[in-house]
């Protein structure tokens, strides 16, 4: 007979993280409904909601405006992401004690696989329980934590007794713990999906689960077989300490559409730099440069362009992202963005050209890699000055007449608001898709 599979799962989740540290860091915010994200008159979104203020029914990435209206009372407090990274980073080193496979999946939540801990702190109960009362001692937060075989269990057991939760989903127990729950709950299947499934009688994960694996298949598809699996708890993806980034990006919503190309090129060039920085930090660069834009009517378009040599320089994405914005209708914009994907690690060789330039960039070969060499150069240093004194002590000189406020991160006003008063934070912001 098969021994059951190990409990040495954790997901570990930050109870309404920035919201949290706001709160911690003024404690007559204690009790109020509060809220971090983007105002109201600029288009902006909550990044992160109090309890308090999630019993109005605001939540994260709801509009600010409409948050407002459902909780008139609502303190909103503009983010700060250095703050918050600070917090995080408290947080990771906490987990790393335990053992040394984290797997973060943001600033507030990670999994760990605790196998191989327990001879020094005891099974994987005991080893969430020290972290949960680390945490809270150390940085005076409060954070969820699931226990189980499976990352999907896992992160499922940490959301059901939020906040201040501590749920252990032991093997056997799946059934009765998955069967009543929305089918929503399951990791892939959001609104649009769910709302299909309840359309054909699924409403619950057990409901899913009693259906035969072939018939899910051939009513949903092939992904759906994945889904299915996570309905009976099977799930063996592993806890990968460093998960592979897929493409990094800033995107913007404007407080009003913009018409105006010099405008547009202005900030397309701060984003372009924000975004070459952040690659530069972490060691990688890319290939695949993509503008994204959105028009009054909320028509989306993206525009992609491939280059024959990676790069993580600000002077060339921008280059390439303004050629892309050349692509695109010259229509008042409601959103920007430029994302690079494609990602490598610096320290990969270069790939020389089969035909000494045949497909070199920008006119030829030699001029691409003399001006690359140049910005390499003193790029370093100027990376320097923006880590001591914030990214806004360094920016192009293009922008600097353009109205576009900078915080100490040189993003925006409060850290990382928009240069257009857009929210700060998830969705729109600096991310990683991973």
């Amino acid at each position: 007979m098969a021994s059951p599979p190990p409990l040495t799962i954790l997901h570990v989740d930050m109870d309404a993280f920035y919201a949290s540290v706001e709160i911690r860091d003024n404690p007559s915010l204690q009790g109020l409904p509060v809220c971090v994200g983007g105002p109201a008159a600029s288009r902006g979104v909550i990044a992160a909601a109090s309890y308090e203020a999630r019993r109005f029914g605001v939540h994260s990435a709801m509009a600010t405006a409409v948050a407002r209206r459902m909780c008139p009372d609502l303190v909103l407090l503009p983010p700060d992401f250095d703050k918050y990274t600070a917090v995080s980073r408290q947080v990771m080193a906490i987990f790393r004690r335990y053992t040394p496979t984290v797997e973060p999946l943001s600033l507030d939540e990670a999994f760990l696989d605790v196998s191989g801990s327990e001879r020094l702190f005891g099974d994987a109960e005991e080893i969430g329980r020290r972290i949960k009362d680390d945490i809270l001692r150390e940085t005076s937060l409060v954070a969820s934590v699931g226990v189980a075989p499976t990352k999907f269990l896992a992160k499922l057991a940490s959301d059901l007794d939020k906040p201040d939760g501590f749920r252990v989903i032991r093997h056997g127990e799946e059934r009765s713990v998955l069967d009543p729950l929305p089918v929503s709950k399951i990791f892939g299947v959001g609104p649009r999906s769910a709302k299909r499934l309840q359309g054909m009688g699924v409403r619950t994960i057990g409901d899913l689960a009693s259906r035969p694996r072939k018939v899910v298949a051939r009513q949903f598809g092939a992904s759906a077989i994945w889904i299915h699996d996570l309905a009976h708890g099977i799930d063996p993806r592993r806890v990968t300490p460093r998960r592979e980034e897929k493409s990094h990006g800033m995107e913007r919503t404007f407080a009003e559409d913009i018409s105006d190309q010099e405008e547009l090129r202005a900030l397309l060039m701060s984003f372009s730099e924000e975004v070459a920085f952040h690659l530069r930090d972490k060691g990688l660069r890319g290939k695949t440069v993509t503008l994204k834009a959105r028009f009054s009517d909320f028509k989306t378009v993206t525009r992609t362009k491939t280059l024959v040599h990676a790069t993580n320089l600000g002077p060339r994405i921008y280059s390439v992202a303004s050629e892309l914005l050349n692509r695109i209708d010259d229509r008042p914009l409601r959103l920007l963005g430029v994302q690079v994907s494609r990602l490598e690690d610096v320290r990969q060789p270069v790939q020389e050209t089969l035909f000494n330039g045949a497909m070199a960039e920008p006119s030829s070969r030699q001029d691409y890699m003399a001006s690359a060499e140049k910005l390499a150069k003193v790029t370093p240093s100027l990376d320097k000055l923006r880590r001591k004194f914030g990214r806004g002590v360094v920016v192009p000189a293009a922008t600097l007449d353009k109205g576009i406020p900078r915080g100490r991160d040189g993003i925006g006003a409060g850290g990382g608001a928009s240069a257009a008063g857009a929210a700060p934070g998830p969705p729109e912001d600096l991310h990683l898709e991973e």
